[in-house]
């Protein structure tokens, strides 16, 4: 059975709870009279709640974790902010990628923060990392990722490494992740992080990102960070055949997530959420 995150399995027992209770008031009377018609009854109903429970233990498979992602900052209480995030802030806005929320859940976010801000790593909003950057709200993120659907045999290209957390959630989803930061402060700090958490699966590189990494090419899921006016052609050279790539799409005010799918006719975009990055700039995105 997998080592399941204590707010998985919490929810997991609340939504079965719900589900037994239903089941029972679902039943047909019955007479108190005749104890072995009541007894088959409630066996009925406890057989199929435990089935129940143990199927979905099965089901909420752990993702592919190729690292060691504890911290000795991780307090209780910011354990707790994180369990917090996840039931409060993704799963009633409709994400329900037990992956995702299972590496939502053990990720410490804080350690991605300066120091002197990481009390706000787990608030419902975007935070600024300094150079005119921000670490995207955790239900952006985790919107992105569901949406990316990165499987464990995926190669994923990421435009905009900022302090690497979504590169950390994609390397424990992912078989391997290139990731590309244009700001040389940013790319030092998160490529030391990630390699200090132990990540091995992650490949970094410090360049203008808006063209890609054709020399890695092709990658199966590719996502960008940052606002981009279109989507680039070298990007989509580089998607191989049935990939997906995920960017925010409008001008420097305002855009729309789009996901990209190339399929065998063509290429297929599909506006998902309205939203608000920071504008990719380089020779393939916005100008300076």
């Amino acid at each position: 059975m997998p080592d399941l995150p204590i707010e998985s399995l919490l929810q997991i027992v609340a939504d079965l709870r719900q589900e037994l209770a239903a089941a029972m008031c679902a039943m047909p009377p019955f007479r108190v009279g005749p104890r072995r018609d009541a007894s088959i009854i409630c066996a009925m109903a406890f057989r199929d709640f435990a089935s129940s429970f143990f199927g979905r233990l099965r089901k909420e498979e752990l993702p592919n974790f190729t690292a060691p992602v504890g911290s000795p900052s991780d307090t209780v209480a910011l354990r707790a902010a994180r369990a917090d995030m996840v039931r409060q802030q993704l799963r009633p806005r409709g994400i329900c990628d037990a992956k995702v929320l299972c590496a939502m859940a053990r990720l410490p976010r804080h350690e991605f923060l300066p120091v002197p801000i990481r009390t706000e790593a787990y608030g419902d909003k975007a935070v600024a990392i300094g150079e005119g950057q921000t670490i995207s709200q955790p239900y952006i993120v985790a919107f992105m990722t569901a949406q990316l659907a990165p499987r464990p045999t995926s190669r994923v290209l990421e435009i905009g490494t900022g302090t690497g957390y979504q590169t950390a959630l994609l390397a424990m989803l992912a078989e391997k992740v290139y990731t590309i930061e244009r700001i040389e402060s940013l790319h030092r700090l998160s490529s030391r992080l990630l390699l200090d958490m132990g990540f091995s699966n992650i490949f970094f590189r410090l360049a203008d990102g808006s063209g890609g990494w054709p020399e890695q090419g092709p990658f199966d899921r590719i996502i960008i960070t940052a606002a981009a006016p279109a989507v680039a052609a070298p990007l989509l050279d580089q998607l191989a055949p049935g990939g997906r790539m995920i960017l925010p799409l409008g001008d420097r005010s305002s855009q729309n997530l789009v996901l990209v799918e190339k399929e065998d006719h063509g290429i297929r975009q599909t506006p998902l959420l309205a939203c608000r990055f920071v504008p990719l700039l380089g020779e393939f995105a916005w100008s300076d």
